[in-house]
């Protein structure tokens, strides 16, 4: 999409990324909101936004993955049922969680009796399905346009570049029922992400680029659950506001900038579109954790720096 020159000039006056500690509330954009207002009040100075059901209401998965406000279990099932998906036992630690795979017909069926059992069964733990490459699997079925203001994304165009089925792609559907969570963290590279609600509620929890370093324990670990945390934890230093919050509803898209630590919460049974992407406006934010990544990974393995292709071995 085109921008006016003064625009650009504006935003790029500001520096990557821009002062976050004015922001209190996450705002729910209006219907006629331009793409220039976005570009220069949210994508570069790197601000959490969002939009309404508009963006939504047209996709197929709206129509078909939906029935009576709840996921259609039925359609999902006969329409995709083999499909085998990735599952993440909900556990205290990313280190902790158990991995595993199933059909997605097998998914549906536990995610069925664990409805039926209340949500608190004490012999089946909350199963999670996320970062299932939809569209890999499923390649002629358009369950989803993206946002055009969301069009520009080079991660994704460059994998799709490359033709490849074996390759994978930053496109993700996740699945859950109430009660399942994604643990404290930042988006690969430091990406944008955008995550787009089919059906029920999240409850996210943001937190500016930096905040994240006061949340640290004395090992300089991150907390894996934020809710677990304190008040005073969450507001830690001089003129801390702790985590900014935001309840997303069906059919919003949430867009979730680069850097910004988060976690998030299914307050009903859920079902989730999200992508990873990149552009001219957080390059520089992803090559810098690139970098610093690698830096980390020299630090780590510094006692074999005589070894043949030492520099090769860190970037492996």
């Amino acid at each position: 999409m085109a921008l006016d020159k003064t625009t650009v000039e504006r935003v790029l006056a500001r520096g990557e990324g821009g002062p976050q500690d004015d922001i209190d509330t996450v705002p729910r954009l209006p219907p006629d909101t331009s793409y220039d207002e976005f570009f220069s009040e949210f994508l570069a100075p790197n601000r959490p936004c969002v939009f309404d059901t508009r963006t939504t209401k047209s996709w197929r998965s709206v129509k078909e993955w939906v029935n009576e406000c709840r996921p259609n279990f039925e359609y999902l099932k006969s329409s995709f049922g083999d499909s085998v998906v990735p599952i993440t036992a909900c556990g205290e630690s990313y280190d902790s969680q158990v991995n595993l795979e199933m059909s997605l017909a097998e998914y549906i069926d536990y995610w069925q009796s664990y409805i039926d059992s209340g949500y608190e069964s004490s012999t089946k733990s909350c199963l999670y399905l996320k970062d299932w490459h939809f569209i890999k699997n499923h390649p002629f079925y358009e369950a989803y346009s993206t946002f055009p203001f969301f069009d520009s994304d080079w991660l994704n165009e460059y994998w799709d570049s490359k033709n490849d089925s074996t390759e994978i792609d930053y496109r993700f559907i996740y699945m859950g029922p109430k009660g399942s969570w994604t643990p404290f963290h930042a988006d690969v590279f430091n990406s944008f992400s955008w995550s787009a609600n089919i059906c029920g509620k999240k409850e996210w929890l943001l937190f500016p680029p930096g905040e994240e370093e006061f949340l640290k324990d004395r090992n300089g670990k991150l907390p894996v659950d934020a809710n677990k945390l304190s008040v005073a934890e969450t507001h830690r230093g001089a003129g801390r506001k702790g985590p900014v919050k935001v309840t997303q509803l069906a059919g919003e898209i949430i867009f979730v900038p680069s850097g910004w630590h988060h976690q998030v919460y299914n307050s009903e049974d859920t079902i989730s579109i999200n992508h990873n992407w990149v552009n001219g406006c957080n390059i520089g934010c992803m090559w810098r954790y690139i970098q610093s990544e690698l830096l980390k990974v020299k630090y780590e393995i510094r006692d074999c720096v005589g070894m043949d292709e030492w520099d090769e071995h860190c970037q492996v």
